[in-house]
Formats: C-alpha cells, structure tokens, sequence
C-alpha cells in the first residue's frame, strides 16, 4: 500500500474534486468516519456542512483540508467493506480517529485506491499537527496496516509501485484531437488546485503553456459585465481554435468567483519561492553572451518556465515567471524591479545579448559574436567564470530588517574643559 497526503486551503475544492468524480461514474462514496448518519442518507449538502461547521471554529488554521490517497497493488480487488476497515484503521494510526472524514472509492486510474477527505480542527477548535506526518506516522501506520490486512507491501516492489506515486501529467490540449470539455477539465484539475496564482494573468501564464486561456471577454462584452468567464483552446500561434467552454459547464466549475477565492488564499507573501526564482534569474546572468532565448532555456533547466506577453507588433511589453517546482506564479514586477520584462530585456542588452524582435516576436541573435579578447576577459587574475560564479553567488537573505536590529550610534556628550 502506498499513502500519499495533502493538505490544501479550501475543503470544498477537494470535496468538489471528488464528487465530480462520482458525477462521472468515475468514482462512488462508499461510507464515512464521525458523521451523524450514514453517507447513502446524506445529499451534498450534509456531507460538506459537517466539514466547513467543523473547520469554522477555527479561523487561524489556513491550510485546514487534508486529502489522502490510499494505493494498493494493482492485483488488489477489496470488497467495500474491507476497504473501509482499513480506512477507519490508517485515519486511527495517524491521529484523525476523532476526525470527520469521507471515503471515495475511484475507478480512474490502472490500480486500485481510495480517497479521504477529512480536516485538521478538532472540535474543540483545536489544531492537528501534521508537521512530518507522512514520514513518522503515516509511514508507521502504512506498514502495520500491511500486515493486519495481508496487503502488499509497498516495500521490496518499488518498480511497480513506482507509477502509484507520481500522478498522471496534463499534457497540451490540442484542439481536435481529444474530447474539448474533457481535455480542460484534465489541465483545470491539475492546475487549479496545485499552483499558487494571484491574478488572472498569472494563471493564464500557467494555463498558456497548456494552450488554454481563461477568458473575461472584453470590458464592453456581456460575458465581463455578468461576471462570467470562458476557457479556450489555443492553436500554435496562441490564437483562439473552436468554440469556447463556459466555466460552469466544467467538472471543476472554474467560475470567476471560485478563481477569486483562490485569488485571495495564494495572496501570502511566499517570500522563500520568490527568492528561488530571482537567485536562479541572478546566476544565470553571471554568465556572459546571455540572450533572452538563453535565458529562458537555462530557467527552464532549473523548473522555471518564463512566459513572455507581446504586443500585436511582436514587441515583449511583460513577462511571468512560472516556477513548477514550488508551483508558484509570479509577475516580474512582483517579485522586484530588477526581474520586470524592461529589466530584463537591459540586462541581456548590457550583458552583450541585445534583443531585436521579429514580426512574429522571435529574439534575434546578435549580429556579432564577441571578440576573442573580451571572451579572454572571463578569466581574472587565474581564477575562471564558473569559480567566479560560485564566489558572487547570491545568498538568499530576507527582505525586510526590522530597526531595532540595526546598529545606533552613540552621541558623544560634549564635555566642558577647564583650564
């Protein structure tokens, strides 16, 4: 068996995920932990309310929604009963025995597994601590679970257990090929609940690289004056192809008001995955003959994908930086003056990699190399570019120092001199 754990924001996203599985015959509802009657009893309704009533008494718990996946072999085809035993005996182990939880049971995917939806406030509005949970006791209660229900154990077949821990990619929607709605849907789930976006143009820079936009419509049109949204596929050059898909006839049900909620829950600082993003912008740019192009290549080596917004004449008037490893957005301004697309365009110029758009928006290379001296130049007094890179390296450091760290000067008191 294999656990995975994640924790979220919002319990009515993960709860939303699962139950579009069952509207899909993609997935059933099999029982529940801690409610006060039966699932097959209760309507959506009562089956979300225990989990927001619960969770309510407790503001200050941000991420308060916990969602587990349970794994099993693919030879593995337990009754619903026995799955919910071991349900009930892993929330037990790991300390959510007093929890509400629901237990999905899924037919999506090539092995067998389960999902639990469940919360992390107590009813008495205390907070659960799940700080390392997945290594001490989910790990502890998977192993002991694996031999109180003669499952198979997760160790000694890692090659075939290997796919249970890496969800399937969303790939490029390409219009015609697949299902329109279908294929949205796929990129929307894996997008929308998995990256931190603060504004319907870092979202779109996500979504930009799935060739999907999601649309307002103009100021002028009846879509942005109603408050409504649309997601479109895009062709090769970024243009809209087919019909638009209106949000609500989503699984997802991507609205505008559900993208303003998460809006607001990814509005935190997320200081450490700036600092990623600009110390892997900054070492880039120790290196010499830098281009835009290249500079984008190298980024993308380091999990960063750069999105860059044109104007119809091709020009680069903006840029978002899309780190997939933290799974953050970002706009240059937003993470400082120096990584804004002007910025950044001087300092490929400064470095020698001015940039001369094409019609279409392509960087040009330059029309000259550098000279061999100047390329001489990378070598200082014996020392080499790459050990000079690792010297001026940037350290992450905070952005703010509070004044009463900082040094005061002492006034020196004037003293009278007798004579």
């Amino acid at each position: 068996m294999v656990a995975v754990i994640k924790t979220g924001h919002c319990v009515r996203a993960v709860f939303n995920y699962n139950e579009n599985k069952v509207k899909q015959a993609k997935a059933q509802c099999i029982g529940e932990g801690n409610y006060p009657m039966e699932v097959s009893r209760m309507n959506l309704s009562m089956k979300l309310s225990r989990l927001l009533h619960q969770n309510a008494l407790n503001e200050n718990v941000k991420r308060n929604s916990v969602h587990i996946s349970l794994n099993f072999h693919p030879s593995e085809n337990y009754s619903k009963e026995k799955l919910l035993q071991i349900a009930a005996a892993y929330m037990e182990k790991i300390g959510f025995a007093q929890q509400p939880y629901l237990v999905y049971q899924h037919h999506d995917a090539g092995h067998p597994h389960i999902h639990l939806v469940s919360i992390k406030v107590r009813e008495d509005g205390s907070r659960i601590d799940m700080q390392n949970i997945g290594r001490n006791q989910s790990e502890k209660a998977r192993k002991e679970i694996e031999k109180e229900f003669n499952l198979v154990r997760a160790e000694g077949n890692k090659k075939q257990e290997t796919p249970l821990l890496k969800p399937a990619a969303a790939g490029k929607v390409l219009y015609g090929k697949t299902e329109s709605k279908r294929a949205l849907s796929g990129v929307l789930e894996s997008v929308l609940l998995n990256y931190t976006y603060g504004s319907l143009a870092e979202l779109n820079a996500v979504l930009q690289l799935y060739n999907i936009k999601a649309d307002r419509g103009s100021v002028d049109s009846r879509i942005f004056k109603s408050g409504g949204l649309v997601y479109r596929i895009l062709d090769q050059d970024g243009k809209a192809a087919g019909v638009p898909i209106k949000a609500s006839d989503l699984s997802l049900r991507p609205t505008l008001g559900f993208l303003e909620k998460r809006f607001a829950l990814n509005s935190t600082e997320r200081i450490f995955e700036k600092k990623r993003i600009r110390s892997a912008v900054d070492r880039i740019f120790f290196a010499k003959q830098i281009r835009l192009d290249k500079l984008m290549l190298l980024l993308e080596k380091e999990g960063i994908s750069m999105v860059l917004r044109k104007s119809d004449a091709g020009l680069v008037y903006g840029l978002t930086y899309v780190d997939h490893v933290t799974r953050s957005v970002f706009n240059g301004s937003a993470l400082g003056r120096n990584y804004s697309a002007k910025a950044v365009l001087e300092r490929c110029a400064a470095l020698g990699g001015k940039e001369k758009p094409q019609a279409a928006g392509e960087v040009l290379k330059n029309k000259a190399d550098l000279s061999e001296k100047q390329s001489a130049g990378n070598t200082i007094q014996g020392s080499s570019t790459k050990e000079l890179e690792e010297l001026m390296k940037p350290e992450w450091q905070g952005e703010y120092s509070s004044g009463k760290f900082k040094a005061r000067r002492r006034k020196r008191k004037k003293r009278d001199v007798r004579i």
